[in-house]
């Protein structure tokens, strides 16, 4: 059994978009040995964020705050509110914007090692 708490977290779990955008606080990794990665992530208004995660997939569930999510494919948009899940299923590119501070619990497959940030691509590399 494993006990963790964002209050307590190492400060090498918690990663700053090195262009803004997002702050992450890694709870679970790959090297927790659970085979996917949890993290809490906070988006703050102001932007608009384009993410395509290419060798991971992604569910986001919102805790609080208010935003959207845009398919970078089709150009639909759906409100992120309290309670909506999002699931990039087929590798989604996608775009995200909050109105106001944005927490999401997200949940990747496969897991990060920890110090990951969106290439050029909007993606996040494989770690083999």
């Amino acid at each position: 059994m494993k006990i963790k708490h964002l209050k307590t977290l190492p400060k090498e779990r918690i990663v700053h978009c090195p262009k803004g955008g997002f702050v992450s606080e890694r709870m679970l990794l790959e090297s927790d040995g659970m085979g996917y990665t949890m993290t809490m992530t906070t988006i703050e208004p102001g932007r608009v964020n384009y993410w395509h995660y290419k060798n991971h997939l992604e569910s986001c569930y919102c805790v609080s705050g208010k935003g959207e999510i845009t398919s970078a494919a089709t150009a639909k948009t759906y409100p992120i509110t309290p309670g909506t899940l999002y699931v990039l299923d087929d590798h989604d590119p996608h775009y995200v914007e909050a109105f106001d501070t944005l927490k999401l619990v997200c949940v990747f497959n496969p897991p990060l090692t920890g110090r990951e940030v969106h290439d050029e691509t909007g993606a996040y590399k494989r770690s083999d």
